[in-house]
């Protein structure tokens, strides 16, 4: 993973000591969350030191062994925010080709809204998300293919999908454009 901001430092921190509290607050050791995540000790104890900086897959087995949300881990509390494109956090994952910036989440945790962008002729495979989560998806320019359980959709520039997304789902972008998505993740957890 990538995180690009203003301190990418601090984000890694924030991120740790995030992850501490959640874990501590569901009354987990290190090896509790190792074995039911799949993350090592060592690297989630080096997460938790704001030592390394994880991938989002890596994030995701996380937040879903925790059974709260992604961005659950990189929370702020303000009454009021802004979300500016190509400013603030941006999440890099699969070399560069996927590139995430968390805009809301609300404070129940039980849906984030991402700014999503995926470079030309590249793919991205997410991990499964938590049971019980909806996605659904945005396209806010370029046409992108998204496929879901084996079957293939293509959206143009505003065409919306929504789907389970505990399951195999992948989005494709098979044109010369950058596609920028907005995608909601609904959580039934």
């Amino acid at each position: 993973m990538n995180i690009e901001t203003d301190d990418p430092k601090q984000v890694v921190l924030q991120l740790g000591a995030a992850l501490k509290k959640l874990r501590k607050e569901k009354r987990l050791s290190l090896e509790d969350l190792s074995e039911i995540s799949g993350v090592s000790k060592l690297t989630l104890g080096n997460i938790e030191r704001g030592e390394t900086n994880p991938t989002i897959g890596m994030l995701w087995k996380v937040s879903k062994s925790l059974s709260i949300p992604l961005m659950a881990l990189f929370s702020t509390e303000n009454s009021v925010n802004v979300s500016r494109a190509g400013s603030g956090l941006r999440i890099a994952g699969d070399g560069g080709n996927w590139i995430i910036e968390p805009i809301f989440q609300n404070a129940n945790n039980e849906m984030e809204i991402y700014r999503a962008y995926l470079q030309p002729n590249s793919s991205y495979y997410p991990e499964k998300h938590h049971h019980n989560t909806t996605e659904l998806a945005t396209v806010m320019s370029g046409t992108i293919t998204i496929n879901v359980n084996n079957e293939s959709y293509t959206l143009n520039e505003y065409d919306s999908i929504s789907f389970a997304a505990n399951g195999t789902h992948s989005y494709t972008n098979n044109t010369d454009n950058v596609v920028v998505l907005h995608i909601l993740l609904k959580y039934g957890i």
